[in-house]
């Protein structure tokens, strides 16, 4: 049973992930993880933007901070985020093909701490990064996802993935979102408490 959902992108993410998390409903059970390439100064509204698209709670992730389930975790600008016994753990090691935070970091380390139970997913973009963590999260055994290039704003990234890992699984972005429903458990709708007789 799957665990962690990490979604990679880079040009033409926002609208791109706003797709995919505005069609999951309340009950996905999934922490889900993304990671944009944004600039190391750029202003903290990714967390923000995002919130208004979802019925999930939208997080920007602070170090050693709790995955939970049922959230949307966002890496915030200028740190590398990486997966530790079940927190997050934030990095200023050196941008990696000069994004910082990288997503080949973040799906590798989830790779390495969840093996077959983490899904990796990439995105539009226009470079590369994405297709080494891809084949990671492919290679231990996890679901590997990549947008059709044909429906991305930047066809560079998920065409690199596809190529690095032509066994993944290919959707157009419209689709992206209710596959996961699919694949991951949903969690129990709330209970709502009745009023006692009076």
């Amino acid at each position: 049973m799957y665990e962690i959902v990490v979604i990679g992108t880079s040009w033409g993410g926002l609208s791109a992930v706003s797709t995919v998390i505005a069609e999951l409903p309340s009950t996905f059970a999934l922490p889900l993880v993304v990671v944009q390439h944004r600039s190391p100064d750029a202003p903290g509204l990714l967390a923000e933007l995002l919130q208004m698209r979802t019925r999930l709670k939208v997080i920007e992730v602070e170090d050693k901070q709790q995955v939970l389930p049922g959230h949307v975790f966002v890496a915030p600008p200028n740190y590398h985020l990486l997966f530790d016994r079940g927190v997050f753990s934030l990095t200023t090691d050196a941008p990696v093909r000069y994004s910082r935070p990288s997503i080949d970091v973040t799906l590798m380390s989830a790779a390495d701490e969840y093996g077959r139970r983490a899904i990796g997913i990439v995105l539009t973009g226009a470079n590369e990064d994405g297709a080494l963590g891809l084949k990671r999260i492919a290679d231990r055994g996890g679901y590997a996802i990549v947008q059709d290039p044909e429906t991305a704003e930047g066809a560079m990234m998920p065409r690199a993935a596809w190529r690095l890992v032509p066994r993944a699984r290919v959707l157009p972005l419209e689709l992206i979102s209710s596959h996961l429903v699919t694949v991951a458990p949903a969690r129990p709708p709330a209970q709502t408490r009745r009023a006692p007789f009076a």
